[in-house]
């Protein structure tokens, strides 16, 4: 488990810990969940939806039929990590 303690700021905003945006693969412009349960605050990755996934990979890039087919995979890779 990690386990940091942060100082809120003058405007109520916390920084995620480096660590823990490593652990969830997370950075600028990720999406998070927060949900307050008891006295706890969570915060989560959205779950994954496969049809924005693929209208992302769609709307990102090069015609697939433009890629070398070796070169799918990591072109995939690239465009869901974008």
């Amino acid at each position: 488990m990690i386990q940091e303690e942060m100082k809120v700021g003058p405007k109520g905003q916390v920084v995620i810990p480096k660590a823990m945006r490593k652990a969830l693969k997370i950075g600028p412009g990720s999406k998070v969940v927060m949900s307050l349960t008891d006295d706890k605050v969570i915060i989560e990755k959205p779950p994954v939806s496969a049809v924005s996934v693929f209208e992302g990979i769609a709307k990102e890039g090069p015609s697939m039929a433009l890629i070398e087919p070796h070169l799918y995979e990591d072109e995939l890779e690239r465009r869901l990590r974008a």
